[in-house]
């Protein structure tokens, strides 16, 4: 039996302790946007060092000026130094009304096709991936009493409400946190039946752009025809961000975007994401993205322009002739 096989026994063997051990964190109702919560989000803090303690990590809370950061530390077998990234915090539970069971008491439940799951706040995002990987280096100091890699946590708990401190934590410790490889375990299966590792994210930057024409609101019964209406303006450079084949005009917009290999290429028509099923679900056919692109790679692999938002004018109720 191989090193991975006996950890991967040692981990089926302990299944009913390591759903303990998830259970008691999922007990804790760590949400991170209401401060009413903030005690709570220490003790799961608290509660994930002591977990990674009793492992042979150094461990510490780390304080922000928000939730604090678990840090832990631990020696393995030579190779390149892991820095694994996971949150702590969870979602809101609201509303309430539409919880079957209270979203603080985990239990197993049986779907109609016979997969189990577990039902509670915070079981797949981030409490559920983040516990995987500690029972998992759990397992590996069982088995072969040490770790396959020299290994640093940073969970956080404020994953769910922008990380805001988790920046400037980042940058004031930069020298710690350099190592080799990151892992962030808070990414997507393919779906229920083939996992997936995530290699890369698109980025984002987001701007507000405001549009301003006369200096006041003009009535469009006298000014209509004249003025320039900076609704009209405003639709026409949106307009003209895409072309007649879905590509982004923004100039530059797809500099240094790589061609994918042949092998990849091939291997993500190979999961065949068509439009029905995609698309289908939210009442939609067509993709709107560069036509020559396959529609996996319109929504992994190449940037996109997208409008979040506008408003302009008068939306009250009722109409108002007026040119903003």
């Amino acid at each position: 039996m191989s090193t991975l096989d006996a950890v991967l026994d040692r981990i089926d063997r302990d299944i009913d302790q390591s759903l303990d051990r998830l259970f008691a964190l999922l007990r804790i109702a760590s949400v991170s946007t209401d401060p009413a919560f903030a005690g709570q989000c220490r003790a799961a803090a608290e509660h994930v060092a002591a977990d990674l303690k009793s492992i042979g990590f150094e461990t510490s809370v780390r304080p922000t000026e928000g939730h604090p950061v678990v840090v832990g530390k631990a020696n393995g077998a030579a190779g390149p130094r892991v820095l694994f990234y996971g949150h702590y915090d969870v979602q809101p539970v609201d509303p309430l009304n539409l919880w079957k069971t209270p979203p603080f008491e985990p239990h197993l439940e049986t779907l109609p096709d016979g997969r189990k799951i577990i039902v509670a706040r915070g079981a797949c995002d981030d409490k559920g991936q983040a516990m995987t990987f500690i029972e998992a280096c759990r397992a590996f100091k069982a088995v072969t009493g040490k770790l396959p890699l020299p290994i640093t946590t940073m969970i956080e708990g404020e994953e769910e409400c922008g990380s805001r401190n988790l920046f400037k934590f980042v940058r004031d410790n930069a020298a710690e946190f350099k190592l080799d490889l990151a892992l962030v375990c808070d990414t997507a299966m393919w779906d229920a039946a083939t996992p997936a590792i995530t290699t890369s994210l698109r980025g984002l930057v987001y701007e507000d752009v405001k549009i301003t024409c006369a200096d006041r609101d003009l009535h469009s019964g006298v000014f209509g025809g004249a003025a320039q209406n900076p609704l009209r303006l405003l639709s026409a450079i949106l307009g003209a961000m895409w072309d007649g084949y879905g590509r982004v005009t923004i100039p530059g917009f797809y500099d240094g975007v790589k061609e994918l290999p042949a092998d990849i290429k091939a291997d993500l028509k190979g999961l065949n994401l068509t439009p029905e099923k995609f698309l289908g679900p939210i009442g939609l056919k067509k993709p709107s993205g560069e036509k020559d692109r396959m529609l996996i790679e319109m929504v992994t692999t190449r940037p996109t322009a997208e409008i979040n938002g506008i408003i302009g004018g008068y939306t009250g109720e009722g109409a108002k002739t007026v040119i903003p």
